[in-house]
């Protein structure tokens, strides 16, 4: 009697056939074969699957989970692994981002987060899939030229504009905080909403103490219980993106958001809406334990960087975790 051997049948088999000396990836692969989900394929969620829940950021109607846009630009925190942004760009062609925004867009993510270097390939995507996909620009304002890519970013179609977090973060830390409402002028000159963003809550602080007031924020947010936060008498105040130290118990590109509840009691009396970002700390914290900590603690939405095949999973983590947030730090502010 003959018998058909595939490629998964064979893997399938040795993995059982060694499963005295499994470990936790090859039990992961194990399970998930046995339950028919091949991990390298990603299937279109089913007609009926329920999509995620949006609201408001002003005129715009935004899924509550955006699509974070660094995987698409290969910009990793890859914390002390030097291959990672080298991986993301090898793997992310031109081909696997139109597919990983397609399927993004089938699981109910209606909007993006980028760079404005990362317009054209999105533009290119819209336009070859007559796609409806809303997109959230960040610029770089800088002393030398305070309204830097905005009049670009918006001629490309930018569905609103926010100053991107390592910018605001230097001109706070430089004591050059006039040049962000230049920023937010020129934006709202184009006929946009205005947005600020930053690593540091020393940013919100003073945005509030001088009464700068953008249309949304959009901030770095996620709790610190992950095996590579730094202990908290080491976190020192703009070194995201900033500094880099050999120290294990100092930053290491490990920790995005280093005052987690000074911004919850921020944002627990802030009017405006808030994006959360980085709330999985870069691939450290578990989806549904950074989601919960994000949507509870008072984020309107997250901003969440994903691979083709983590969008089922993500998509499917904040839609449970939405159904089940019923104490808010703060109310909906959109």
């Amino acid at each position: 009697m003959s018998h058909k051997i595939t490629r998964r049948g064979l893997i399938a088999g040795s993995i059982m056939g060694a499963a005295g000396i499994m470990g936790l990836e090859e039990r992961i692969l194990l399970a998930a074969m046995q339950d028919g989900n091949d991990p390298n394929t990603v299937k279109p969620p089913a007609a009926n699957e329920a999509k995620i829940p949006t609201g408001k950021l002003g005129n715009l109607t935004i899924s509550r989970m955006i699509m974070g846009g660094n995987l698409i630009g290969g910009w990793a925190h890859a914390r002390d692994l030097i291959y990672v942004s080298k991986l993301f760009k090898a793997y992310n062609t031109d081909e696997k981002i139109f597919q990983t925004l397609r399927l993004a867009e089938q699981y109910g993510i209606n909007t993006i987060i980028i760079d404005v270097v990362q317009m054209d390939i999105v533009n290119k995507y819209k336009k070859l899939n007559d796609s409806k996909l809303q997109v959230i620009v960040s610029v770089k304002p800088t002393e030398e030229n305070p309204i830097a890519n905005i009049d670009q970013a918006a001629d490309k179609g930018a569905s609103t504009i926010y100053l991107h977090g390592a910018a605001c973060d230097s001109c706070v830390k430089k004591g050059r905080i006039d040049i962000l409402p230049k920023a937010l002028e020129h934006i709202r000159k184009n006929g946009l909403q205005a947005g600020v963003g930053c690593h540091s809550v020393y940013v919100l602080q003073q945005c509030r103490e001088v009464k700068i007031e953008p249309d949304y924020w959009v901030k770095t947010f996620h709790h610190d219980k992950y095996w590579s936060a730094h202990p908290k008498d080491k976190r020192e105040p703009f070194s995201v993106d900033n500094k880099q130290s050999d120290d294990h118990d100092e930053i290491h590109d490990n920790m995005f958001c280093l005052e987690p509840q000074e911004t919850i009691d921020f944002f627990r009396t802030e009017e405006k809406p808030w994006i959360a970002f980085k709330t999985l700390a870069a691939g450290a914290i578990l989806p549904k334990s950074g989601f919960k900590y994000a949507f509870e603690n008072g984020a309107d939405f997250i901003a969440v960087g994903m691979f083709d095949f983590q969008i089922a999973e993500d998509t499917g983590a904040v839609r449970e975790v939405l159904e089940k947030t019923t104490q808010r730090q703060r109310q909906w502010r959109s």
